[in-house]
This record gives structure tokens, C-alpha cells and sequence, in this order.
């Protein structure tokens, strides 16, 4: 609860007083952007909780606290839902490897996929999935299956999912009418920012590359053959709150049912587990990626 109190203090301020607050305090009040991008994490972790029915006890609430939660962060809830735990699911299967070239794709072009989808660029996807919605059934289906594909053992049933998610009636509104929300909402903000309007757009993005970034940095150059196909990390106390601990990785992959609140425990226990010790500090491996492409299909 004091989380959520915290995110929504965050987007109070965001959405209504930033813009008041920079008129007039003019360009010293920007120092502001530097809590919104940090809380970023953590906003991103309540969303987290609430895709594994972990935010709140009751199922209601839980799911409209978190769609609540990903409208302000102009995030498709479904469709966020359905990719996470699909990635829990199929770890490091060919749809799930961003960081990996396929041997195909021209590396020219592969390496700028990469790291646009680094800096921002699964953000943007995740902007624009909704748009899909709007689109006849069929084509979304169509559209789905071809960027999907089949490879890999479990590739039919990736697609299979994936089209059927994509073609669900239910969903479908539910994403047209959250989109619809976010997009007001994120008007209205943009119209009260007036001139300020690049100091919310600049945020925006910043929030988005955090997001890019720490999302495949736990499976970054990860080999099949490893446990959950994912990692643990170290990070220092004053940071495990607002990562919610995502820095366990593959403690959660291990126990996705446990709410963050519980892997500390189980990572204290690990000596006397087959599990291994957390093995690289965080933000050293959220750079490391930068580095390339962790392998060659």
C-alpha cells in the first residue's frame, strides 16, 4: 500500500503539478524528472504484481488497480499480461530473444533493431501493440502470426497462443478502451505542460528506456541450458525497495507465485540450495548489454 501511495504521489505529480510547478519555478523545478524516471521500477513492479495476482488479495481489485497502474504508464494491461507470462512460460524461445541475431537479418539492420530496442524501442512497441486492436480480427491475427513465426520446438504453440490472444473479441475492447484512456489522459497532461510540453515528453522517454533496458537484462546472453534460462543479481540494499527486487530474476522465475517480499528470503537460503548465488551487480549487467548482441542463432 505505501508503494502504490508513493507511484500515485509520483503521477499526482506528474500528470497536475509538475506543469503548475514549472511555471513557476521555472527550469530549476525539471530537477524533478530525476524521481519520476527513478520510481520508474517501481511502477513497473506494482504493474508486475498485479499480471501474477500478487498486488492485492482480492481479484478485482487487483486487476483494476493494475490496469489503473498501466494506463499511466500508457501500457496495454492485457496485452502486457499476456506477454509476460508468456515469456514465464517460454523463456528464451526464438520470439523471446532480442539480444540474440538470427543469422538472417542483415547485421546492419539487426544491429540497429538492437539497440533501438534498447533505448526505447520495446517502450514504443508496447505504445503501439493497442493499435492493433482497431484493426478487423483478421488482419491482427494475420499481422501476429507472420511477427511470431513457428521456430523452435515450442514454436506452433507460441503462434498458436499469440493468434488467439490476438484475436479475442473481449480483450480486444478492453484494450481499444484503455488505450483511449491513456491517450486522453496523456493529452490532457500535455496540454497543462503548455510550453513545458518536452520536459513530460523527455520523461516519457527516459521512463521508456529504463523499461527497455531492464527488461531482457536478466536473460541478456543467457543459454538454454541455464537454470530458468535467467539470472540473479546484486544490487545495494538502498535499491531493493525500488526495484522491487527484480534483481532475483531467476529466484522469480523459480517461484513465480511468491510476491516480491518474499525472494530476500529465498535468496538468503541459497547456500543451501542448488540454486547459485546472485552472480553480477545489476547496473554493471544493465550496461554490459551495450556490448552487442549476446549470441548468434
Amino acid at each position: 500500500m505505501a508503494l502504490m501511495a508513493l507511484v500515485a504521489t509520483a503521477m499526482l505529480l506528474q500528470f497536475l503539478a509538475w506543469p503548475f510547478l514549472l511555471r513557476q519555478w521555472g527550469a530549476v523545478a525539471l530537477w524533478l524528472v530525476v524521481p519520476l524516471v527513478v520510481l520508474t521500477p517501481m511502477h513497473w513492479g506494482l504493474i508486475h504484481e498485479a499480471i501474477h495476482g500478487q498486488l492485492l488479495p482480492r481479484r478485482g481489485a487487483n486487476e483494476s488497480v493494475g490496469r489503473a497502474l498501466a494506463i499511466a504508464f500508457l501500457l496495454p494491461f492485457d496485452a502486457v499480461r499476456f506477454g509476460h507470462l508468456m515469456h514465464h512460460r517460454f523463456t528464451r524461445e526464438p520470439f523471446d530473444q532480442p539480444d540474440v541475431h538470427d543469422g538472417k537479418t542483415h547485421r546492419l539492420l539487426a544491429f540497429i533493431g538492437y539497440y533501438a530496442h534498447l533505448l526505447g524501442g520495446l517502450y514504443v512497441v508496447e505504445l503501439i501493440l493497442p493499435l492493433f486492436a482497431f484493426l478487423p480480427a483478421k488482419w491482427t491475427c494475420w499481422l501476429v502470426a507472420r511477427q511470431i513465426g513457428s521456430e523452435g520446438p515450442a514454436g506452433m504453440d507460441v503462434q498458436r497462443l499469440f493468434v488467439g490472444f490476438a484475436g479475442n473479441q473481449e480483450r480486444r475492447s478492453r484494450m481499444r478502451r484503455d488505450w483511449i484512456l491513456s491517450v486522453m489522459l496523456h493529452a490532457a497532461a500535455f496540454y497543462l505542460y503548455g510550453t513545458w510540453w518536452p520536459a513530460l515528453a523527455v520523461t516519457m522517454y527516459l521512463r521508456g528506456v529504463w523499461l527497455s533496458l531492464a527488461d531482457n537484462l536478466p536473460h541478456y546472453d543467457v543459454s538454454l541450458d541455464e537454470p530458468e534460462r535467467a539470472r540473479n543479481f546484486r544490487v545495494p540494499a538502498i535499491w531493493q525497495t525500488v526495484l522491487m527486487n527484480h534483481h532475483l530474476h531467476r529466484l522469480h522465475h523459480r517461484h513465480p507465485t511468491h510476491p516480491w517480499t518474499a525472494l530476500p528470503a529465498l535468496a538468503s537460503e541459497l547456500p543451501m540450495t542448488s540454486t547459485p548465488v546472485p552472480d553480477a551487480g545489476y547496473f554493471g549487467a544493465a550496461l554490459r548489454q551495450f556490448r552487442g548482441f549476446g549470441k548468434v542463432r
